[in-house]
């Protein structure tokens, strides 16, 4: 994902600390969603997806095929 990307410089504790407007400005994502990320990182949808992957996979284990 590319919010941690913009996350991560804008640290109190990183070496070259970059405001999360200028990172948003140059890799593009809307600034509103680069803080709103943190309360949900992982959206419903991406959850379900992810459970039904495993299944499959979980599934399809035994076949060489």
């Amino acid at each position: 994902m590319m919010y941690p990307l913009v996350r991560e410089p804008a640290a109190a504790a990183a070496p070259g600390r970059v405001p999360v407007a200028m990172t948003c400005r140059v890799l593009g994502p809307a600034r509103q969603s680069c803080y709103r990320w943190p309360a949900s990182p992982v959206t419903g949808s991406e959850l379900a997806e992810a459970y039904r992957a495993n299944a499959l996979f979980d599934a399809h284990r035994d076949e060489p095929e």
